[in-house]
């Protein structure tokens, strides 16, 4: 599990004109959309509707909705954000009181899906890893590069359990049996974001778009070209941007964990940001990356990491079971060989491999 703000970026965005696979001249009709939010780049590439028969006007429609992306990011920053301490979800982390407290049902919401996710994982995917994710150094304070003692750790997950944690939809509020409780949102919010994003702009009367912040994407219609929205999944290689798999997801939503951006190393062995909250350690395995798509980000943000802490066995049979659309990249023990398992139903997503 990642901290929100340093979220990993694990999809590369690939539109036509950007693949040598693509021999379409046709001129690209698409605006783009671009800034910085939750510490990486937010892009939204669409087709401008038509309007009383006149084309989009674009220097004036085009930062009126931009203004409005930007207010909605900051706006869910302001609630769910554990780097900034006056977010709605830092005030409830750093709240000592164990009754109900009064959140917006946007928070309320979200952290409803995080128990459902949690539940139905067996805790795989835990929305109270906060603790472990902290002590790891992986949180909102200062990377510490350092390994916690098993004390600590024993004592951090005595903090971690989504049992102790409730929300009420009714009259939106949440609460936790003990003081210790610690929400993390980071496999979560950014997939709400996207999908907040995509709903902003289809009430503007779009609906032929593409919405990324990171590598959480979230697509609809077609291209600037009149083609399948496009996108690329990274290789997974430390400290290089290289495409792995070509995938069409108009109309669905996809997201990446993975285990090979953000992690300290120490004596030769690399501690990942992708914490397991049963053992309270980062995940040492050979799967280093897993990418889901499903109809929400929101859903495909929570899923993947789940899988990666599942593992290769356990999170396919769960991937199977439950007929997600799942791709799963493991490296040989040299870390030179990548193995590609996936689903049925992610198959029909695959344009064209790139790994060898």
């Amino acid at each position: 599990m990642h901290s929100f703000f340093l979220q990993f970026l694990t999809i590369l965005l690939i539109t036509c004109n950007l693949l040598s696979a693509c021999k379409n001249e046709q001129i690209d009709q698409s605006v783009q959309i671009v800034g910085f939010t939750m510490g990486t780049n937010y892009k939204i590439s669409f087709i401008p509707p038509r309007s009383t028969g006149k084309l989009w006007q674009s220097s004036i429609q085009t930062e009126l909705l931009k203004n409005s992306v930007e207010e909605l990011l900051e706006h869910i920053n302001k609630q769910m954000s554990t780097y900034d301490v006056g977010s709605e979800l830092s005030r409830f982390n750093h709240n000592n009181s164990t009754s109900w407290l009064a959140v917006s049902p946007e928070l309320s919401s979200l952290v409803a899906e995080g128990l459902r996710i949690s539940e139905i994982t067996h805790g795989a995917y835990d929305i109270t890893v906060g603790p472990l994710v902290n002590l790891w150094g992986f949180g909102p304070e200062s990377h510490r590069d350092q390994i916690p003692s098993d004390t600590a750790i024993i004592q951090s997950r005595a903090q971690v359990g989504y049992w102790h944690l409730h929300t009420n939809l009714v009259s939106p509020s949440i609460k936790k049996d003990h003081p210790g409780i610690y929400i993390d949102l980071s496999s979560l919010a950014k997939g709400y974001a996207v999908d907040q994003l995509a709903q902003l702009v289809e009430t503007n009367g779009i609906q032929n778009y593409l919405v990324s912040i990171g590598g959480d994407l979230r697509a609809k219609g077609h291209n600037g070209k009149n083609q399948p929205w496009t996108v690329a999944i990274e290789q997974p290689v430390p400290g290089q941007h290289i495409v792995g798999r070509l995938i069409q997801i108009s109309d669905h939503s996809v997201s990446t964990a993975g285990s090979y951006r953000n992690y300290f190393e120490k004596n030769g062995q690399k501690y990942s940001h992708v914490i397991n909250p049963h053992t309270g350690q980062p995940v040492l395995q050979a799967l280093v990356s897993v990418t889901v798509i499903s109809d929400t980000d929101m859903e495909a943000d929570t899923i993947d990491t789940a899988l990666m802490v599942l593992g290769s066995e356990d999170g396919f049979k769960l991937a199977t079971e439950h007929h997600l659309a799942a791709l799963f990249i493991l490296v040989s023990p040299d870390g030179k060989r990548f193995q590609e398992i996936y689903t049925p139903e992610f198959e029909s997503f695959l344009a064209i491999s790139r790994i060898n």
